[in-house]
């Protein structure tokens, strides 16, 4: 593309590749080999390359001024040189930043840029991309491991492992587990642990805490020569005020708003990106496409989206500017996620776009063309909050919060859900998975088994963050490892058991992925017994064939506990989260059960089934009962 050509789509919003032009790029020019860089700084007096290979000298490497863009050549220097740009403003002082379209950076606490050319990377997982092409998320299973690279597993010394062994590791754990996909807590450059990634300086360049850029694409193609799935955090909702970062890059707000109403989020320290500023649209698309391109990543769970939808959220003061028609809707955001959207299933028909949405925002998933942002998923918050809020309850009292477990089924379709309990829900004095649970630590891990066995057999794809599948008691702790030692102990040696098994289960069985976003996919059987805690219905895959899902919320056994049913002639047991092999009693069914003519909820036939405590059964109808026989008729009256 001619260079002219590239500067008038950047200026328009629809640079969308602008890696490719912007950033330190390997280039020769009049016989010498160097380094071309180009940045944007449209309100700097000047700008200039510095780094160790100059000393820092601010005049050694000026860079000419081309409209709002600056570039240069400087020849001789070498992969992994250290550098940024001095961006002087009109107030004459100069701002040392990162490269904001860099491929790699030095590790923290430093926070230069570094050379790094990306390309001649070998790629094999063709066969795998070609398989995803071929089978669409929305009737395939997807069940996502959410993982922090940083305290998934450390080293025995405390450090950090790098992208290629923890690629070996977390490949053969997430498949032997039997998880579908993994999604990754912000890899993109970031200052601060603390901020988890989710406070990012390098929008193109994977963390250089695990390694380099050509290792972060050994993860990805590892992961996916092993069937997995990989998912990254991505976060345009916002960015740090890091004095390297994008923060007031020329001296002015170049990325962020300039309207004090909008241009920063109080409660996070951070600055908003302007999504009304076409250079800004161009940045953040161009983002986006680098990592699906770059990187072969298969879905961006785009973060914070409520933060971009509304122009008063987290105003402090109610100090807000309104939109032109004078609602709190951010028009030029809206805009942009749907651009976003149609721009990565351009590249990728089959990407997943998740939105962690998480107010009533309609048409999160449904085209723009008929009003939607689309999206095609988008995470469950409310199912997230009612089940938390439930779960933490004293079984006594879960009674008069049954809607909390029903509810969902309200809305479950009016979207493509994910149901999440993200790492969000096990931090900030909220609990683990376990630790949410009533009771001692056995019946705890009871209770865990079967909300899992709940998450997995509801309507919408699944989302578990790493620990629950050990019994971590304890809130996640992003500065060490997972409890890895409790694989020691025999109770909780049953619980991964029971995950890795009933994850099996649920890949194995249609009837929970199918049809997860439509109601011919599930049928209520007893959605009102609120005094039991216990709710059974129906999954169904696109052949029809159902499977019994009952789950009990209580510390009771029920025996012969009648539900209404289809006309099978039986229901077969065929998992239990009471297995004694989990940690359970062993009580259910284990012998088909007879399908009966007596009627209850409503159908002419029923079953009398056993559900265990705090525990789930899955039986699958087999079968079809004959009709009954119609009377005869009535012989016709003789005519008089």
């Amino acid at each position: 593309m001619a260079k002219n050509e590239e500067m008038k789509r950047f200026h328009e919003g629809t640079l969308t590749d602008g890696w490719h032009w912007f950033g330190a790029h390997p280039t020769e020019k009049r016989g010498k080999a160097g380094w071309t860089f180009r940045v944007w700084a449209p309100h700097a007096a000047s700008v200039s390359v510095v780094g160790d290979f100059n000393q820092w000298d601010t005049a050694a490497h000026p860079m000419t001024r081309k409209g709002e863009i600056w570039e240069c050549f400087i020849p001789g220097l070498s992969d992994y040189t250290a550098y940024k740009y001095a961006v002087r403003g009109t107030d004459g002082r100069d701002r040392m930043k990162a490269d904001p379209y860099g491929f790699h950076t030095e590790t923290r606490p430093a926070t230069a840029s570094k050379l790094y050319d990306i390309g001649g990377f070998r790629w094999s997982d063709g066969a795998f991309r070609e398989k995803q092409r071929k089978h669409p998320v929305y009737d395939s299973p997807l069940n996502i491991y959410e993982v922090h690279l940083g305290s998934w597993k450390k080293r025995d010394n405390g450090d950090f492992i790098d992208y290629k062994d923890l690629a070996r590791d977390l490949a053969a754990y997430v498949k032997d587990m039997g998880y579908t996909a993994i999604e990754l807590l912000p890899v993109t450059e970031h200052p601060l642990d603390d901020s988890w990634g989710y406070q990012c300086t390098g929008y193109f360049a994977p963390t250089s805490r695990f390694g380099t850029p050509k290792d972060f694409m050994w993860f990805v193609n590892h992961m996916h020569k092993n069937g997995i799935s990989v998912i990254l955090d991505w976060v345009p909702a916002h960015f740090c005020k890091d004095a390297q970062g994008l923060y007031e890059f020329d001296g002015t707000c170049c990325y962020e708003y300039s309207d004090p109403n909008k241009w920063e989020h109080a409660g996070w320290g951070t600055r908003v990106f302007d999504y009304g500023r076409p250079e800004v649209k161009s940045f953040l698309l161009s983002s986006a496409r680098f990592w699906l391109e770059e990187y072969h990543i298969d879905g961006l769970r785009v973060d914070a989206v409520a933060s971009m939808l509304y122009l008063d959220y987290d105003r402090q003061g109610g100090a807000w500017t309104p939109n032109k028609y004078g609602g709190h809707e951010n028009l030029e955001a809206i805009d942009f996620l749907r651009e976003l959207n149609a721009m990565a299933f351009s590249v990728n028909p089959g990407v997943l776009m998740v939105a962690e949405e998480s107010t009533a925002w309609p048409l999160v998933t449904r085209p723009a063309d008929v009003g939607g942002l689309g999206f095609n998923l988008k995470w469950n918050m409310g199912w997230m909050n009612d089940m938390c809020h439930y779960l933490k309850m004293d079984p006594w009292f879960r009674q008069d919060h049954h809607r909390d477990i029903t509810f969902s089924m309200m809305y479950a379709f009016s979207e493509n859900y994910v149901l999440p309990i993200s790492h969000d829900e096990v931090v900030h004095m909220k609990g683990s998975v376990v630790g949410k649970m009533p009771g001692d630590y056995v019946n705890q891990l009871r209770c865990t088994r079967g909300f899992y066995a709940y998450l997995l057999a509801h309507p919408g794809k699944k989302l578990l963050f790493m620990g629950a599948e050990l019994g971590q008691w304890h809130e996640w702790d992003s500065d060490n490892q997972l409890d890895w030692y409790l694989l020691d102990k025999p109770d909780n040696q049953k619980l991964h058991r029971f995950f890795k098994e009933i994850n099996a289960f649920y890949k194995k069985e249609k009837a929970l992925w199918e049809i997860d976003f439509s109601w011919e996919g599930f049928e209520w059987l007893v959605p009102d017994d609120n005094h039991n805690n216990v709710v059974v219905f129906l999954r169904k895959d696109k052949k029809g064939r159902d499977l019994m899902c009952a789950v009990n919320f209580s510390p009771n056994t029920y025996v012969d506990y009648r539900i209404g049913v289809p006309n099978h002639r039986r229901y077969v047991p065929v998992f239990n989260t009471d297995d004694p092999a989990y940690g359970g009693d062993g009580f259910g069914d284990t012998e088909p059960v007879k399908v009966e003519a007596i009627p209850s909820h409503g159908k002419e036939h029923s079953a009398a089934i056993r559900i265990p405590s705090f525990g789930a059964v899955f039986l699958r109808g087999e079968g079809t009962l004959p009709k009954p026989r119609r009377k005869k008729e009535a012989k016709e009256l003789e005519k008089p």
